[in-house]
């Protein structure tokens, strides 16, 4: 069975940029050999609305049959709330909590991102699945791209 992985917004831009590009250009092609199953949800599609035209070309070049769109409900906000309520992070990170508990209720095996300061950060990471599990969820792997590389044997 395919791996179901959230990519987070930062990660298209990051396919074009040069500080990140090394490492996400990998994750497209092995996106494009069909490996995963990509979940993309609204709050992705409407933070990419004004990305350059090259970004949503990425997008539309997501193969349909192997995406599945996640509308944002209820019970992502509710949980996107926790998270700022138990101080995970503070409220100016609300769709970041949100593309975590979108990730978390739809039991994507895997949450991709290039954020850093509010996502990729081991406290957070800990924050976010501890009211995960409180809350009856599995734990959610949040990784960079760059955990997605092959690498050669030796």
């Amino acid at each position: 069975m395919k791996q179901r992985i959230y990519i987070d917004t930062s990660v298209f831009g990051g396919y074009f940029d040069e500080e990140f590009k090394e490492h996400t250009i990998p994750l497209f092609d092995r996106i494009g050999e069909v490996e995963f199953i990509i979940l993309f949800s609204a709050v992705t599609q409407d933070e990419l609305e004004n990305a350059p035209e090259k970004v949503k070309e990425l997008v539309k070049s997501l193969s349909a049959d192997l995406t599945e769109f996640i509308e944002t409900v209820e019970e992502a906000v509710d949980l996107a709330n926790e998270y700022i309520t138990e101080k995970v992070v503070g409220q100016t990170s609300f769709a970041d909590c949100v593309h975590i508990a979108l990730a978390t209720i739809n039991r994507a095996d895997f949450l991709v991102s290039w954020n850093f300061k509010h996502i990729v950060n081991m406290e957070r990471i800990r924050g976010y699945n501890s009211i995960n599990i409180k809350r009856g969820y599995r734990q959610l792997e949040i990784r960079s791209p760059r955990e997605f590389e092959k690498y050669e044997e030796d």
